[in-house]
C-alpha cells in the first residue's frame, strides 16, 4: 500500500476516530501467552501486537483466533508458551497515509479482521478492525447513496415527465373515445 499520494480526507490519518483510538497492546515474541491473556483481558482487546525487542517495530500478531486455534486446539500451555510459537508472522500492514477504502476492501478480500498501523518509521499506532473501518466509512456511504438517489431522480426527470404525459394522454384519449359512443 504505502502510498502517499492520496488525497487528504480519505488515510487512515485522516478520520477524526484516528487520534481518539485507544493505544494498541503490544508485547514482545518471548511473554508468554498467559501474560498476553492477562492483558487482553484487563483491556478487553482481541489481539496484541507483538513488538521485535531490538527495533520496536511489528514482527506479528496475536488474535482470540490464534490463541483459539493454535493454542488451544493443539493443548500447549499457555503459561509457557512464548507468542512467537502463536503468533501470525509479518501481518499485513498498513500507513497511516495509506486509504481507508483500500484497506476496507483488501481485509474484506482476504477475510481479516485486525490492521496494525504503523507510521512512516514503523512503529506501531493503531490497531483498526473491520468494525472501525465499517464504522468509519458507514456516514460516508450513506451520503454518497443519498447523493445518488437524488442525481437518479433528477436524472431521470425527463423520462418520468414522458411517462406522466403518455399516460396523461392516454387516459384523454379514453374519454375522448368514450364520450364519442
Amino acid at each position: 500500500m504505502h502510498t502517499n499520494t492520496k488525497r487528504r480526507g480519505t488515510r487512515l490519518m485522516d478520520r477524526p476516530e484516528y487520534n481518539s483510538k485507544p493505544k494498541p497492546l503490544t508485547a514482545q515474541p518471548t511473554d508468554t501467552v498467559s501474560h498476553a491473556v492477562a492483558k487482553m483481558t484487563k483491556k478487553n482487546y482481541g489481539s496484541v501486537v507483538v513488538l521485535e525487542a531490538d527495533s520496536n517495530t511489528v514482527a506479528g500478531i496475536v488474535t482470540e483466533r490464534d490463541i483459539l486455534n493454535k493454542l488451544v486446539a493443539a493443548g500447549l500451555d499457555p503459561k509457557v508458551t512464548p507468542l512467537s510459537d502463536i503468533m501470525t508472522t509479518n501481518p499485513r500492514l498498513a500507513r497511516e497515509t495509506d486509504d481507508m477504502l483500500d484497506w476496507l476492501r483488501i481485509m474484506s478480500n482476504e477475510r481479516f479482521r485486525r490492521l496494525p498501523v504503523v507510521d512512516e518509521s514503523g512503529s506501531i499506532k493503531a490497531v483498526f478492525t473491520q468494525g472501525d473501518f465499517v464504522s468509519y466509512t458507514w456516514p460516508d456511504l450513506f451520503m454518497q447513496m443519498k447523493s445518488l438517489a437524488g442525481a437518479s431522480v433528477v436524472k431521470n426527470l425527463t423520462l418520468y415527465l414522458f411517462a406522466v404525459g403518455l399516460g396523461l394522454y392516454s387516459l384523454a384519449m379514453l374519454f375522448i373515445i368514450e364520450s364519442l359512443q
